[in-house]
């Protein structure tokens, strides 16, 4: 295994921010490669445990021969975020200098290779070349996890609906309840940065049944345990395996994928149509019927009609919820995944 360390310059002097990275060299030439990430959202930390508990497993199979392929892991891709801390809570979902989503407005190339980036500028903000590094550092690998949580919600994969179903046997490998099926633009995310330039491409030279391009999303926010960090890192494992970048019959062995795969316009976005306090009646993994209760606002409290419920717009599958218990009219607070087509579906990118 080899460490380096990527330094990145600050918007003003003195700032240095470091971004550990290690590589594991394959032995097969024909062998896919893989880049995992952990929180591109800083705040975000279930796959930075889940790679901390990942690392032995693969110092192993190096160790034993077994590492097929090359791999690249970078389990905290954000010093930037992970250094705003603002009135003592972590800001690190936007740029505070810029406003901007870290998961956001990356280079969209015309074809997997590093030469086609755009080149640096000396006057890009940090954000900005923290977006461009990571590209550059996760550009032409076959495979490309980017490990992120939700607030409160169940294990669950975004998939280019180019790459599905033959990232089925992912899915399964990584023990994932859903899979939300995403087309066309999602804002520049990571996500779409990694699958567009191989899209560019005849469908010879893109060998789309080879790829492996995925949003992982670990359950939520509190969800930093050791339990679910090994059962994330033994997921993980499985799917090198399934996918030959590491030797492993064993964890190989197929598995069917017994969750939900659903398109992104089926996704309802259950919005609050007051500010108040909340009162879920639903938890994330739950099936709803059509009309049943999700969750009451309390309004004006000790008032008789002081509050107001909200009820699932059709038949589905409750995927996340908020961690917080108050928000402002219109705000989202529940993902559910319906039967069918939403009557306001949204296509890439659910969120902001």
């Amino acid at each position: 295994m080899q460490k380096t360390i990527e330094e990145i310059h600050g918007d003003t002097e003195g700032v240095v921010y470091q971004l550990p990275v290690y590589r594991f060299a394959g032995s097969s030439p024909d062998a896919p490669s893989a880049y995992i990430q952990a929180a591109l959202h800083a705040g975000e930390l279930p796959g930075v445990v889940a790679i901390h508990a990942l690392m032995p497993r693969l110092r192993q199979a190096e160790a034993e021969g077994r590492i097929l392929g090359n791999i690249t892991v970078v389990p905290a891709a954000n010093p930037v975020g992970r250094a705003q801390y603002l009135y003592g809570d972590l800001e690190g979902r936007f740029h505070l200098g810029t406003r901007t989503n870290f998961n956001r407005d990356f280079p969209l190339l015309d074809r997997p290779e590093k030469s086609a980036l755009p080149p640096a500028t000396a006057s890009a903000t940090v954000d900005v070349r923290l977006k461009r590094l990571l590209v550059e550092l996760s550009i032409g690998h076959d495979i490309v996890l980017d490990l992120h949580c939700d607030d409160e919600g169940v294990p669950y994969l975004y998939v280019p609906v180019e790459l599905w179903p033959a990232m089925e046997n992912c899915a399964a490998a990584m023990g994932v309840e859903a899979v939300v099926l995403w087309q066309g633009s999602s804002g520049a995310a990571f996500e779409e940065a990694a699958i567009h330039p191989w899209l560019q491409l005849p469908p010879e030279e893109a060998a789309l049944d080879r790829r492996v391009v995925t949003t992982v999303e670990f359950r939520g926010q509190r969800d930093v345990e050791s339990a679910t960090a090994a059962s994330d890192a033994e997921g993980i494992y499985r799917l090198l395996a399934t996918r030959g970048v590491i030797a492993d019959e064993a964890a190989a062995r197929p598995r069917p994928f017994t969750g939900i795969a659903a398109p992104i316009a089926n996704v309802e976005m259950i919005s609050m149509p007051r500010a108040g306090a909340i009162l879920f009646h639903v938890e994330p993994g739950q099936r709803v019927e059509q009309g049943a209760r999700l969750a009451t606002i309390v309004h004006s409290p000790g008032e008789p009609d002081g509050a107001i419920a909200i009820h699932a717009p059709q038949a589905g599958y409750i995927l996340t919820r908020i961690i917080h218990r108050s928000g402002r009219a219109g705000d989202d607070i529940i993902k559910l995944v319906g039967e069918t087509r939403s009557a306001r579906p949204k296509d890439g990118a659910l969120e902001d």
